[in-house]
């Protein structure tokens, strides 16, 4: 029933060099505001290469460079493109920063109760530093809260936590629901019927872009949305919108990242297709070039290695901002077509992320970054 308005790697070499040293070269940036990418399920060979590295409970080894710190990373969504990049970014910043001894991943499929379990493993460890990507905003505040009280660095990426004393970098979900469903309200003339396709419940991500997106539908009275949750999973958000399309009249769709499987539904049905928020990834960029009608809301994988900047940093004494948020764009057809261009490479997954880097905080090579090494592997 139609709602109301009412108050979320390893990866393979061979190939993707090329592509990717490209699109450095293309995206090279000294602004502290950047944007790009979604969470978003691998599903290919680069994840698939990825999983050795990234969803094993720890690796990491000695730095060439002399460095001294330990950094533990806690991630609990395994297998998922999005993720597996943002742990890459953290192992290829380590690497080339000279400032790490080792890099232990603990990253693995779960929630409150096993991310804490694994952030007491991290911290048991001895790690100077502790890169997290939480799975609740306010469940794990205990543990985090000891870490800092045993002189941990805390930095959470990609959502936040509630802990005062927990660093934060992430890319602004909130404007980056508020951003996508602008775009779809404008498109739409302020009137018709938006499947609102959700990440995970409960995550902070999801959260803040639900904020975002309900903060700019309460303006447009005319639009009324039907909420689902994909937790992120490509192939359920393509039941969930063939499911949907087949009992409903929809006039837009609003999706938190799992885009490029939901446009393909309209194939599968053989229905035109109707205007669809998605993130940067490869997959969907490729449908807007094609003439699919909808925008990509950037979100980059790649504030993991901002994360670890910001640790080192503090490890250092420096004074850093404990927030840090990069601001999203918005790419469509009309207005960004040299983005959509420049961000899509056919050699690559659909799932990609497609920013691979943020400056001035990251100084990693492509290359380094597709190997997923850190220190010493």
């Amino acid at each position: 029933m139609m709602a109301q308005r009412t108050p979320r790697t390893r990866l393979v070499v061979s190939g993707l060099a090329v592509a990717m040293a490209a699109l450095l070269a293309a995206c090279s940036s000294t602004s502290k505001t950047a944007s790009s990418g979604s969470e978003s399920p691998a599903g290919s060979a680069a994840a698939s290469a990825s999983s050795a590295a990234a969803s094993s409970p720890a690796s990491g080894g000695s730095s060439t460079g002399g460095g001294s710190y330990v950094i533990g990373v806690s991630n609990t969504i395994a297998g998922n493109g999005w993720r597996e990049e943002m742990i890459c970014s953290i192992k290829a910043q380590a690497l080339v920063s000279g400032q790490v001894k080792k890099v232990v991943v603990i990253s693995k499929n779960g929630g409150p109760t096993d991310q804490i379990q694994d952030l007491q493993n991290l911290i048991s460890q001895g790690v100077n530093a502790i890169i997290v990507n939480p799975s609740d905003p306010e469940k794990l505040n205990s543990v985090l809260e000891a870490a800092v009280k045993k002189g941990i660095v805390v930095v959470a990426v990609d959502q936040a936590v509630t802990a005062p004393d927990v660093y934060l970098a992430a890319n602004n979900q909130e404007e980056y629901g508020k951003l996508g469903a602008e775009w779809l309200a404008k498109a739409l003339n302020g009137k018709g019927d938006v499947l609102y396709m959700r990440g995970a419940q409960g995550a902070p991500a999801d959260i803040a872009r639900d904020q975002g997106f309900r903060s700019v539908m309460a303006q447009y009275p005319g639009i009324k949305f039907k909420e689902v949750y994909t937790g992120w999973d490509f192939t359920k958000a393509a039941a969930l919108a063939t499911q949907e399309l087949t009992a409903h009249h929809y006039d837009g769709i609003w999706t938190s990242g799992t885009d490029y499987t939901v446009v393909n539904a309209f194939k599968t049905l053989g229905k035109t297709p109707i205007p669809v928020v998605g993130a940067d990834n490869n997959g969907f960029v490729a449908q807007l070039l094609a003439g699919q009608p909808g925008a990509a809301v950037t979100n980059p994988a790649a504030v993991g290695a901002v994360g670890l900047d910001i640790a080192l940093d503090v490890l250092q004494g420096k004074s850093v901002p404990k927030q840090t948020l990069l601001t999203p764009e918005v790419w469509d057809l009309a207005t960004a077509k040299d983005k959509l261009q420049t961000y899509h490479f056919p050699n690559l997954p659909p799932t990609w992320p497609s920013q691979v880097e943020i400056k001035p905080w990251t100084t990693y090579t492509p290359q380094q970054l597709i190997a997923c090494k850190g220190p010493g592997e």
